[in-house]
């Protein structure tokens, strides 16, 4: 078994390509902490290595995000072992019946011409902006709109969560792209 790597806009993310299937259709699953991995036992594994921070499990990919004083020539060697261990093994990536990590998406009920305005966001996300971000490692997820002052609420998952070019990407890129197509859309503003 050969696993690629690639490097992420964030040096601390390594994203990972088994060259199978990781969550398939079935995902994303991003875990931001060891405590959070509880359905998977592949993230399960790669927590236990030293300097983990976060594992985000894309449809073909993973994604390591390491604590930013710890180096990839220690933690790279570990991870690349783990999940070829993991895949040897014939193990599950996830446990029966795991659901995808909770979407931020606001309970909010959008009417009429919003609900339309809402609509388009979604599907300019999924289409253009989600299958690019995940290229780097990374999900973006729809939070809410607000109306009244055109702001669109995103959070940024996997490699995206803590990259220091996240902000540039949603305020040059998203942003300005989301503003082209909608224009009630004033601005864009992550959720943490």
């Amino acid at each position: 078994m050969f696993i690629q790597t690639e490097p992420t806009p964030n040096p601390d993310t390594v994203k990972f390509l088994p060259g199978q299937a990781v969550a398939g259709d079935k995902g994303p699953f991003d875990f931001p902490d060891a405590t959070s991995a509880r359905i998977s036992l592949l993230a399960r594994a790669l927590f236990q290595i030293g300097g983990v921070e976060r594992v985000f499990l894309g449809s073909d990919f993973v994604s390591i995000s390491k604590q930013a004083d710890t180096d990839w020539k220690h933690v790279k060697p570990l991870v690349l072992a783990a999940i070829m261990d993991h895949y040897m093994a014939g193990l599950p990536i996830l446990e029966d019946g795991a659901e995808p990590s909770a979407t931020v998406e606001a309970d909010v009920t959008y009417e009429g011409e919003v609900a339309e305005i809402v609509e388009e966001i979604r599907e300019l996300i999924d289409t253009r902006v989600r299958p690019a971000v995940a290229q780097d490692g990374g999900d973006i997820i729809f939070h809410k709109f607000e109306p009244e002052t055109g702001i669109v609420h995103l959070s940024m998952r996997g490699a995206c969560a803590g990259c220091p070019s996240s902000t540039m990407t949603l305020q040059q890129g998203i942003e300005n792209m989301l503003k082209t197509y909608v224009p009630e859309v004033t601005a864009v503003e992550a959720v943490l």
